[in-house]
């Protein structure tokens, strides 16, 4: 067991999070991108409630790692964790998860709604620091969410297709008001679009298990795509 002290919160909405922790008592903190931590905390009943939490975060030099989550009702340790003060300590271990990139300079589009976009920002934030992981290769992010305010890390997103022109992002709203510019509807309508009769593709899909059983079902049974090429994490 690893304990990490809260060095920063931010309120990305008025029931999402962004946390920043540091690890203590080591140097390094090495993870892949995509990755989890299991979070442990004991209740007044004395029982210890464990829950996994996808890295919003890039491997860094210093030993430390992000946090997204949201608030849930009757959800124990994600709200304890909203309503943390910095400088307060977790108890973890990990990481843990096979939800990392599969080939690098590989075509590639990531798939997410609400806070499953958090560990997709981690591999995307790691393949953008190093031209050697992305050159050659095109990348798609489709990210949905009902919306405006639920579209986290829009302008590093942004910030990022500015810099490089291999770099496709793509917020769309299902409930979007009259003032949106931007596309509408569910992911999977994107996807379709950006995919079209494309075979050499990687796909990473992560968020709630409607959507994501929508987007692998797109894929295989519409599109064709063989099941290793699809790789995902269910939040549900």
């Amino acid at each position: 067991m690893q304990t990490a002290l809260l060095n920063r919160a931010v309120w990305l909405s008025d029931q999402t999070k962004h946390l920043e922790f540091v690890v203590e008592n080591v140097e390094i903190f090495p993870f892949v991108p995509g990755q989890f931590v299991s979070i442990q905390q004991p209740k007044s009943d004395g029982k210890v409630h464990t829950r996994a939490y996808s890295l919003a975060s890039e491997p860094r030099p210093s030993a430390s790692f992000d946090l997204c989550l949201n608030r849930v009702e009757n959800g124990f340790l994600s709200n304890w964790l909203c309503d943390l003060e910095e400088g307060s300590r977790i108890q973890f271990h990990g990481p843990h998860g096979m939800f990392t990139l599969r080939q690098r300079q590989q075509d590639s589009i990531f798939i997410s709604t609400g806070t499953g976009v958090a560990p997709i920002r981690g591999m995307v934030r790691w393949l953008f620091q190093d031209p050697s992981r992305h050159l050659g290769g095109e990348y798609w992010l489709v990210y949905g969410t009902r919306h405006e305010t639920g579209l986290y890390y829009g302008d590093e997103f942004l910030a990022i297709e500015q810099s490089f022109p291999n770099f496709h992002y793509i917020p769309t709203l299902s409930r979007g008001g009259n003032a949106w510019p931007g596309c509408r509807g569910y992911v999977q309508d994107h996807v379709r679009e950006i995919v079209g009769t494309r075979r050499n593709m990687q796909a990473y899909i992560c968020g709630l298990h409607q959507m994501v059983d929508a987007n692998r079902k797109l894929l295989k049974e519409e599109l064709g795509w063989d099941r290793r090429q699809i790789v995902f994490e269910r939040y549900d």
